[in-house]
């Protein structure tokens, strides 16, 4: 199982609802979180079939900015 991270900006409650639909019916991911009180706001992904790109993506669909890390 492969975990990516992403600077993000995905900054708040309504911020990790928004993007929870887009991120929740991407096959591949195992689990995902977003810590918040983290400065660069860090986004974690679980998965042993998606890549990078396509995280990003999906994340960018969601209406919000990812950058790997």
């Amino acid at each position: 199982m492969e975990t990516y991270k992403f600077k993000t900006t995905i900054n708040c409650g309504s911020c990790v609802k928004a993007v929870t639909p887009h991120l929740n019916k991407l096959e591949g991911v195992e689990e995902w979180k977003v810590d918040t009180d983290n400065p660069d706001k860090v986004l974690e992904v679980k998965s042993d079939s998606l890549d990078a790109q396509q995280i990003k993506s999906t994340v960018e669909k969601a209406g919000f900015k990812a950058e790997q890390i």
